[in-house]
């Protein structure tokens, strides 16, 4: 565990909160002298979209990073732990951001298609799980490292608009408090990150009012602030957190009416 991390692999880093993360370290190291050079850091950034990745990658090496971005996708478990294994012996992780995800909603479709569903758990669970195993085995085997997964407030409570990407979300909260249990004696931390609605592409195709819609950026820095503190939970704004805890806390037949209500995520 190290609040100046070395070197810092991050998954979804071509947009959104990964790209913000990015930036972020790559701005903000400690190592960056005054001449504004970021030595010291490495970076391995992964995503699909190959051009917006480099994009992400450039802004960082522009920053005085050093950055490798391999176009990757999570769902391929044997491609994933390959990259990973590749990294970590380029130079040894001290910290893994499984920040890689995909939302959707039922709409006005009616059911959620299952297809769209299983789409959504292969990437937000099974991605997660796919970055994190090889991870693990690697930073357990030398006794050190951090890892990050990235939940949602919407893993507190299931929102009828979005069945698969909350309880996706929900999986992923509860996987990763049950693993800082279990590795903390292993010397690797463990936080899970719940953010509420941030910008991005991924809220951008929102039809709906979003309560305390916050930049990327800002959500970079509280991330990136929680995990050099090694909190168990990341989880902004505050009020917003406090509302869906809440929700959570009360019987169904109290919620279910007002949540039945709420807009459909398309």
């Amino acid at each position: 565990m190290t609040a100046d991390p070395k070197h810092i692999l991050i998954t979804g880093a071509s947009s959104g909160i990964g790209a913000a993360l990015a930036r972020h370290y790559a701005r903000n190291h400690p190592g960056r002298g005054r001449s504004g050079s970021g030595e010291g850091l490495r970076l391995t950034l992964t995503g699909r979209d190959a051009a917006r990745l480099a994009a992400v990658a450039e802004d960082c090496r522009a920053a005085g990073a050093e950055v490798a971005a391999p176009t990757l996708d999570v769902t391929d478990r044997t491609a994933t732990a390959e990259a990973i294994h590749a990294a970590d012996a380029a130079r040894p992780l001290d910290l893994v951001i499984a920040n890689a995800g995909i939302s959707g909603g039922t709409g006005s479709a009616g059911a959620e298609p299952a297809e769209q569903a299983r789409r959504i758990f292969a990437t937000n669970l099974d991605g997660v799980i796919n970055t994190v195993q090889p991870a693990v085995e690697r930073m357990t085997a030398r006794g050190a490292g951090q890892i990050g997964l990235m939940a949602s407030l919407a893993a507190f409570r299931g929102f009828p608009g979005a069945p698969a990407y909350c309880a996706s979300k929900a999986a992923v909260r509860v996987y990763g408090e049950a693993l800082r249990g279990h590795l903390a004696p292993s010397g690797v931390g463990v936080s899970v990150i719940c953010p509420g609605y941030v910008k991005s592409p991924m809220t951008a195709v929102n039809a709906f009012p979003m309560p305390l819609l916050m930049e990327a950026e800002r959500a970079a820095a509280l991330i990136a602030k929680g995990l050099a503190r090694n909190r168990a939970r990341i989880a902004f704004p505050r009020r917003l957190y406090t509302l869906v805890w809440l929700l959570a806390t009360l019987p169904p037949a109290l919620t279910d009416p007002l949540l039945r209500r709420l807009p459909e995520k398309g």
